[in-house]
């Protein structure tokens, strides 16, 4: 009897721990997609997006306001056209400019939307057209050491001006 009264405790400890488990799955999941009722549309287009990713964050002052919903390449233009959606509850001029940054060194791309002083708003399908792509870390790397090269490669031909002054 006392065996059958564990057994029966031991399930619905684990019924309830994996209940717990798909709730708290839910919720995350769902906080963190927003309504499309709830949402308004815009784009931006970028020459390099970096490895920004559909359902990247959409922040302003750090907070995130929205979620990128698609990414294409506008053979027209040779530019990356990213679509997101922000929440009908912030609303931005037409002048606000759209960057990819990044979280620390080495996280993930986001959009950051700083706002500007227009009075006339972005409207639902609008277009932002102040962007800034992402910065490469790569390329970054790839021309300090190729500035550092530069620089190494034409002070080795003239004499430094301070062994004059050791001299005498």
């Amino acid at each position: 009897m006392k065996r059958g009264l564990i057994d029966f405790w031991v399930g619905l400890f684990v019924m309830a721990g994996v209940a717990a488990l798909l709730f708290l799955a839910f919720k995350v999941s769902s906080s963190s997609t927003l309504v499309a009722s709830d949402t308004y549309t815009l784009s931006a287009n970028f020459e390099n997006i970096g490895g920004l990713k559909a359902r990247a964050p959409i922040k302003s002052s750090g907070v995130v306001i929205g979620r990128v919903t698609g990414i294409t390449f506008d053979p027209k233009t040779y530019m990356a056209k990213v679509s997101f959606a922000i929440d009908k509850r912030y609303q931005f001029s037409r002048d606000t400019s759209a960057s990819i940054l990044t979280s620390g060194l080495l996280g993930e791309q986001y959009i950051g939307l700083e706002p500007g002083a227009d009075d006339r708003m972005l409207e639902d399908g609008g277009r932002i057209t102040i962007t800034s792509s992402a910065v490469v870390l790569e390329q970054l790397i790839s021309r300090f050491l190729f500035s550092k090269a530069q620089e190494g490669g034409s002070s080795g031909a003239s004499e430094p001006a301070s062994n004059h002054a050791l001299e005498k």
